[in-house]
Formats: C-alpha cells, sequence, structure tokens
C-alpha cells in the first residue's frame, strides 16, 4: 500500500551526479567503504523521513510516496525538481582584501559565508575572488538509488525516531518512551546525560511530540542515576 503523508518511514539511499558519477549523500556504510567516500564523523544508518514534512527533496518526497515499504528504487531528478538551474547573476566578484576584512582566507572549494549566504570560492587571483552563490547541486541531474527499509507504526518507534534524530548518538531504543493518557515520559539512559545540547535536543523532542502527537500534552524527561553499593557488588561475585 503506497505511503501517506503524516507516515514515519526509515529510508537508506545512495544520491550520485548522474553525468559524473559521483556520490554526494548516501546512508549505508558498506558502500561510503567501498566508494571511498567513507567519513569518520558521518553516521550512516537509515533515515528517518515523516511524509509531507520536507525533510528531504520535495521532488523525492513525492516519489517515495508512489512506493511501499521494503520496495526498492531508482529516482532520477532533473535541475528543476532538484536545486534549479544555475543562475550566472549569483556568481561574483569580489576583492580579496573586502574577504580578509571579514576574516575569511581565500581558498579556492572552500565554502564561507556572506551576508547570512553560502557560497563557494570559485577562483582566487590578482587580488579578486570569484564566488558562486549557487547552490553546489544547482544545475545537475540527481540519481537516488532509494529503499524504504521500515515504516514506523507504534507510537514508540515513531518517538523513539524522532528522539534520535535529535540525539543521533545514541540509539533510539535507549530511551524508555512510556504514555499514560496525555502524558508522555521518556526517561533518559546515562550515556546521554553528557551529550553536547542535551537541554536543546529536549526542547526540540517536546516540540515535535507537539507538533506530531497532538493527543499529549506534556512531555517529562527522566534522569536517573543508579549507584551500586558494596553489598550488591559482593553478592554479584558469589
Amino acid at each position: 500500500m503506497p505511503l501517506s503523508k503524516g507516515d514515519f518511514i526509515l529510508i537508506d539511499y545512495v544520491a550520485k551526479i548522474k553525468d559524473t558519477g559521483e556520490i554526494f549523500d548516501l546512508t549505508i556504510e558498506e558502500v561510503a567503504k567501498k566508494e571511498n567516500v567513507y567519513r569518520d564523523d558521518v553516521l550512516y544508518e537509515p533515515m528517518l523521513v515523516v511524509v509531507g514534512e520536507k525533510w528531504i527533496l520535495e521532488s523525492l518526497e513525492e516519489e517515495l510516496m508512489k512506493m511501499e515499504p521494503n520496495e526498492q528504487k531508482t529516482i532520477e531528478l532533473p535541475p528543476e525538481k532538484a536545486f534549479g538551474a544555475r543562475d550566472p547573476s549569483k556568481v561574483r566578484v569580489i576583492s580579496a582584501r573586502e574577504l580578509s576584512r571579514r576574516g575569511v582566507t581565500p581558498r579556492v572549494g572552500a565554502r564561507i559565508e556572506i551576508d547570512g549566504k553560502l557560497a563557494v570560492i570559485r577562483s582566487v587571483g590578482a587580488g579578486r575572488v570569484v564566488v558562486d552563490f549557487n547552490h553546489p547541486l544547482a544545475g545537475k541531474t540527481l540519481v537516488y538509488d532509494v529503499k524504504i527499509v521500515k515504516k514506523l507504526v507504534s507510537d514508540k518507534e515513531k518517538i523513539q525516531a524522532l528522539i534520535h534524530r535529535r540525539i543521533p548518538s545514541i540509539p533510539g531504543d535507549k530511551f524508555d518512551v512510556r504514555i499514560r493518557g496525555k502524558v508522555l515520559t521518556i526517561t533518559i539512559p546515562e550515556e546521554a546525560f553528557f551529550v553536547d545540547g542535551l537541554q536543546y535536543a529536549k526542547r526540540g523532542v517536546a516540540h515535535d511530540i507537539e507538533k506530531f502527537f497532538p493527543k499529549i500534552s506534556t512531555v517529562r524527561f527522566v534522569e536517573e542515576y543508579s549507584f551500586k553499593r558494596e553489598e550488591e557488588e559482593a553478592a554479584s561475585k558469589k
């Protein structure tokens, strides 16, 4: 049965630029290592998508809605359905002195931010720097090899997936989730106590719950500290 808006799904994908075959994004560790694009700072695992929330390209989401759980498909997106055509007016020449004043060291290929807009430095020479404000994938036809790994059904696994999205370093099933009436209680595991930005993550989770679970009016986060006493340690050795 095809997907509907509001469905929670996990997807795996490998995304390439059609003309070059270059992989620019993927979720599968095995493929990353095989294609020599593996990075230690990337968490390779299926991505959570709530259909209709536009967490991914809208055109890709539309294609996903034609698919069913466990289905695999190759989806081709021309520029107009991806990141648009390249716009020559978004390529500017800026003096190297101006960039230095902004704390930027001009270097070809560097991604920088100017006046709140992201750009890539295309060339540097004679005190002049060519800066491209087009999206790096503008003008490219993209190819996604995508699989719907799973459709999440229970409220518990949906909530755990939302938590994991906010706190990716800890598996979602490490968080105990209990719903009693309109109250949701989330017990945080000890390994998450010192995660950077935990308080912001908790606020984000609460916002997600408010949005996706309108019947829940209160979210409680519980942090439990357990102490192993000497008597317990002695008993465990017997």
